[in-house]
């Protein structure tokens, strides 16, 4: 039998933690699980109330915040480490590891498909799943394609926006595919990114230089350039509750958010670029920062969830 271990990161969310939890342990599973939590120095009752409701979690509790990259590796660590059975490591090394937001719902049967999907499919190194909005509408980051300079020039200039049926314009979130057909992509999306074990070994941790964004696509682009296949495999779903467009975001965020972007193009982009088009780039991702910042100011205060993927 399988075992998957499933990484919840979590800051002072317990309530959308609780509830993922719960949607996890509502049925049984074909593969044996095993669920860790991380929390990343939150000021709620998280910790408390997952050791009182679900003694069976692996709790990890981070003295600080270090943000998405470095919480995660918390528990890769523990998982990928030289494995001794012993009284103190009485489980068994995972086969598969999924990362899985705490703002997420998953339903009866999920994670089995996916695991189940990558025990049939051994040149696929992850799988991702269909992942809806509470409205029903696609999370158009669960399949994406890498921002290279053509696919982030009709991203930023909005040209995917305005033709998202077409195969070049749309590339970047592959709008211009059916939602229900399953395809191999550059990228899904962190809240639901199930891989092999064997390939975070064989690639690495997650970059933790990447604080809350981007780690996932950096992640994707280094198993792909090891020659594993990504797929995006929507006939199983889960649902990801993302904070509301109206919603005022942390300048933080924002600033988060768009130095991802910097990171991303000059570890893997920039060195293969022309010098202009690099500085034309770097202008364009300082330009649309300062767009968002000014945008968020007159939002609406806050009342929702970050968004975690660009």
């Amino acid at each position: 039998m399988p075992v998957l271990a499933i990484i919840i990161l979590n800051y002072n969310r317990a309530d959308l933690l609780i509830d993922c939890l719960k949607s996890i342990f509502a049925s049984p599973h074909r593969c044996t699980v095993q669920v860790w939590v991380v929390d990343n120095a939150s000021q709620d009752d998280s910790v408390a109330l997952v050791q009182q409701h679900f003694p069976q979690v692996h709790v990890i509790v981070s003295p600080s915040n270090g943000g998405f990259a470095y919480g995660n590796n918390l528990a890769l660590r523990r998982l990928l480490r030289p494995w001794q059975n012993s009284n103190d490591d009485p489980e068994p090394e995972p086969d598969y590891i999924v990362l899985l937001n705490n703002d997420t719902i998953v339903p009866a049967g999920t994670l089995d498909a996916l695991v189940a999907y990558l025990e049939a499919h051994d040149d696929v190194g992850v799988v991702g799943p269909k992942v809806l909005l509470p409205d029903g509408s696609l999370d158009l980051a669960c399949r994406r394609s890498f921002p290279t300079p053509e696919v982030a020039l009709y991203r930023m200039v909005g040209l995917s926006r305005l033709f998202p049926h077409h195969r070049r314009f749309g590339r970047y979130n592959m709008t211009y595919l059916d939602p229900d057909s399953e395809t191999d992509v550059d990228s899904v999306v962190g809240a639901c990114m199930m891989l092999r074990a064997s390939v975070i070994r064989e690639v690495g941790l997650l970059d933790e230089r990447f604080f809350m964004y981007g780690e996932d696509l950096d992640w994707a682009y280094r198993i792909k350039q090891y020659g594993w296949r990504i797929v995006y495999y929507p006939t199983i779903s889960l649902i990801h509750y993302k904070r509301a467009s109206s919603s005022r975001v942390a300048k933080q965020s924002i600033r988060a958010f768009y130095a991802a972007m910097r990171i991303f193009h000059r570890k893997h982009i920039a060195a293969t670029t022309m010098p202009p088009v690099n500085t034309l780039i770097e202008i364009g991702i300082t330009c649309k920062e300062l767009l968002a910042l000014g945008s968020n100011f007159f939002r609406p205060t806050d009342t929702g969830r970050i968004s975690r993927s660009f």
